[in-house]
């Protein structure tokens, strides 16, 4: 392009951008400063200790990008209508956050470099300070609906918040954060709500007859869950040499028919009728995959088990790198260390429906036929 020969541009005038570099975008110069620790000098650490920092940073920047995804999560299931157009976005979510927690699995063995002498060389700078303070952690944990009633406190009596607290008692940015978390609805309960909503048989809560059309599938359901039962019971007993033997096998799934019918039917302290039709929609989302306006549904329901599943391995994984580093000893900020990690990884579950339902599904053979299925068609217009 040639310039007037007559004319100047004027620099006060112009609004052209400057055009950026690839390190004033990512911001490389303000990141690789903050590896110094509590000397703000790098060059007096060890390698260990800048790379025991480096890494709980990366994880940090992980959980950050866990968050925004679990709130867009959140907020999509939350609206009342669900648009199912868009439920393929949030699939496409969900496997995100379970990438990125695989991503957090596959840092450990970065950690597990450093050997037990060289990590006890910095520890004793670390506490009072601990994992447990990790305020992002407790934000996907309080997202995602984790009730407080099953967190496991410290044996200290501490339990999350007051862990969050400044060393005078007071309220830290870190808690604040947490705080204004928990004023939102959770995931659980944003997909409990798209749950309670779902038609089973073409049927949704709001028609006259919803309380007829949910006993009768769960009748029908648990009518076919007992002949599946009975067939796997018979095909086990007919292995079986003493009548003790067979006697202990027809109890056994004499109490897994029971589950199913206790599970389709929670009681007044479980959520009562308006439980029954959640577990009763995402079991008969399960078992429908065929119907096309239920496919997305179901592998929505799929990819929520397995998110709550790379967490779960994520919290394992962390629980076997500070065994292989320190062992047994008491953590940092006075925990019992592995042992805690242990415990949470086992009682931290959110999605539990989900997870039970794998419990009570039958084959395709053995489902009963959904009652108007063109009503989960495809329509044209």
């Amino acid at each position: 392009m040639t310039r007037s020969n007559h004319r100047k541009a004027s620099p006060a005038k112009s609004t052209a951008a400057v055009p950026p570099n690839y390190w004033d975008y990512i911001r490389v110069d303000a990141l690789l400063a903050l590896q110094g620790g509590l000397e703000g000098d790098e060059g007096q650490l060890s390698n260990d200790e800048v790379l025991f920092i480096t890494a709980h940073q990366v994880f940090e920047l992980w959980f950050k990008l866990i968050l925004r995804e679990l709130r867009s999560l959140r907020d999509f299931f939350h609206r009342d209508p669900v648009e199912d157009q868009h439920l393929a976005r949030a699939v496409e979510s969900i496997r995100r956050v379970v990438t990125l927690y695989q991503r957090c699995a596959a840092h450990f063995p970065v950690l597990e470099t450093m050997s037990t002498r060289s990590y006890l060389a910095f520890r004793d700078k670390l506490s009072p300070a601990s994992g447990f303070q990790s305020a992002q952690m407790r934000q996907i944990e309080i997202v995602l609906g984790l009730p407080d009633e099953q967190r496991i406190a410290l044996e200290s009596g501490e339990n999350y918040l007051d862990a969050l607290r400044s060393h005078d008692g007071t309220e830290s940015p870190a808690l604040r954060r947490v705080l204004e978390e928990k004023k939102g609805v959770s995931l659980k309960q944003a997909v409990d709500e798209w749950l309670f909503r779902t038609p089973i048989d073409g049927v949704g809560p709001g028609r006259k007859n919803a309380a007829d059309a949910l006993a009768r599938f769960i009748t029908g359901y648990t009518a076919a869950h007992a002949g599946e039962i009975e067939r796997i019971r018979d095909l086990a007993a007919s292995r079986a040499r003493r009548p003790s033997e067979t006697a202990a096998l027809h109890e056994r799934f004499a109490k897994e028919q029971q589950r199913l019918v206790d599970f389709l039917n929670p009681s007044e302290a479980e959520g009562g009728v308006r439980r029954a039709r959640i577990r009763a929609a995402a079991l008969f989302i399960h078992q429908n995959p065929e119907l096309p306006l239920l496919a997305w549904p179901r592998e929505v329901l799929r990819g929520l088990v397995e998110l709550e599943q790379s967490m779960l391995i994520f919290r394992q994984r962390h629980a076997r790198m500070v065994e292989r580093v320190i062992g047994r000893r008491i953590g940092t900020g006075g925990s019992s260390g592995v042992d805690y990690l242990d415990r949470t990884a086992l009682a931290y579950r959110v999605f539990e429906d989900l997870w039970a339902i794998r419990t009570f599904q039958v084959q395709a053979a053995a489902n009963p036929p959904a009652r108007e299925p063109e009503f989960y068609g495809f329509r044209n217009g």
